[in-house]
């Protein structure tokens, strides 16, 4: 089939909630993923920040194939080996002392607001629990999850929504104060936001929100499905910041594109939750958990974050690099590798330029490239995106003059 009956086939078929790019990838090696057409296409993207280990990892590859010769799934009315192995790893990595798996990081949030809600009411046999979540975040799209996602754009056409959520504005610890009362059972926010548009908290503002938390007696929720695993430069966001969080979510990375996310939580928090809280059907399975205990080993073993935090600075360095040289370059920031390129102009025909020239980029709203490639990049292949992302600016700063008339005689 050519690339144009698949994905005419395609639409056909799939419910329309993606508008996709108009290539069909077939696989992937190192940092490079090729089409059916056989085109190589440089990745900055990784799967929206998924694929930290490189497409075609040999030694995560076989792990998998020797779990499916194993054991696929039991059900959670079972103990298995990947599992048991998988929950000790979390909880090392993470400073959390239990875990929960569920396949997916809006499962993951699900999960955490469940806890948060349930450890509230056990305090004071209470159901009338509000939770702060903050403007311009991001947590997913099931009910639950949408509801603390500070964007109406995704929630207009699903409300009513969970109710006993308010909104505050991130890195603004005043805004959080005034939305604090005796109800306020939990405050979630990312870490780093991401589809809110790469903003870094701030230390002083974790600070004081973990401050304010310890005194009124709410529960501390990070979103860490995006910013953790090592996209920072530390294996969770939060220890960049030494601010510990009650619950946390993960995902993405967490399997390398196996369907797994978790919630983590603080001992005397986990344990509101009893048999028959909360359930899956398919978290914590053996071949999941088993993608699990390889992307610790290799993380460990390659010191993905110790290189992280080099080719991080490098890549900032030079997104800086395009702020300084481009007038429709607002601002580059990010920290690690996710990193944030702000325009004036939207970033749409930028991306479509960039896949022209066999490179991947993703957005984050409608202004901003969003730059969260393979974990394992080198300074080199930030050097190949760079220059074509270049070559692109250049071409639209030329045409932008064009037509205001600038150099015209």
């Amino acid at each position: 089939m050519t690339t144009k009956e698949y994905i005419e086939e395609a639409e056909q078929h799939l419910i329309h909630t993606y508008n996709r790019y108009q290539i069909v990838l077939e696989k992937g090696e190192g940092v490079y993923l090729y089409d059916v057409d056989g085109k190589k296409y440089l990745d900055f993207a990784a799967g929206i920040a998924v694929f930290a280990l490189g497409y075609g990892n040999k030694e995560y590859n076989n792990a998998l194939k020797a779990q499916v010769d194993k054991l696929l799934h039991t059900s959670n009315l079972y103990y298995n080996v990947p599992l048991v192995e998988a929950a000790k790893r979390i909880t090392e990595q993470s400073g959390m002392d239990r875990v929960f798996f569920t396949n997916s990081g809006t499962e993951a949030i699900e999960g955490a607001i469940k806890l948060a809600r349930k450890y509230a009411y056990i305090k004071d046999n209470s159901t009338d629990h509000e939770i702060i979540a903050m403007n311009h975040s991001f947590h997913g799209r099931s009910i639950g999850a949408l509801s603390v996602t500070g964007n109406s754009k995704y929630q207009e056409a699903f409300k009513p929504l969970m109710g006993g959520v308010k909104f505050a504005d991130f890195n603004n610890l005043e805004s959080i104060e005034a939305q604090i009362t005796e109800k306020t059972c939990a405050i979630i926010m990312e870490p780093v936001q991401g589809e809110g548009g790469l903003y870094p908290a701030k230390k002083e503002f974790l600070e004081g929100v973990r401050d304010l938390c310890d005194k009124k007696g709410i529960l501390l929720i990070f979103d860490e499905v995006q910013c953790g695993m090592g996209r920072t430069g530390s294996m969770f966001a939060w220890q960049q910041y030494g601010v510990k969080p009650d619950i946390m979510a993960m995902a993405k990375a967490l399997g390398c594109g196996v369907p797994v996310g978790a919630f983590a939580a603080k001992e005397e928090v986990a344990k509101a939750l009893v048999p028959g809280d909360h359930g899956t059907t398919y978290g914590g399975n053996p071949f999941a958990c088993a993608a699990v205990n390889e992307v610790f080993r290799q993380f460990e073993e390659k010191n993905i974050v110790g290189h992280v935090k080099v080719v991080g600075e490098y890549l900032h360095k030079a997104l800086k690099g395009l702020e300084k040289k481009y007038d429709i370059v607002k601002e580059a920031r990010g920290i690690g590798l996710m990193q944030g390129l702000e325009l004036t102009i939207p970033a749409g025909d930028i991306i479509l330029k960039a896949l022209d020239k066999g490179l991947i980029l993703i957005t984050a709203g409608q202004n901003i490239i969003r730059f969260v490639p393979p974990l394992v990049i080198t300074e080199a292949n930030v050097d190949e995106m760079v220059a074509i992302l270049d070559n692109i600016l250049a071409e639209i700063k030329v045409s932008i003059e064009k037509k205001a008339g600038i150099g015209n005689s």
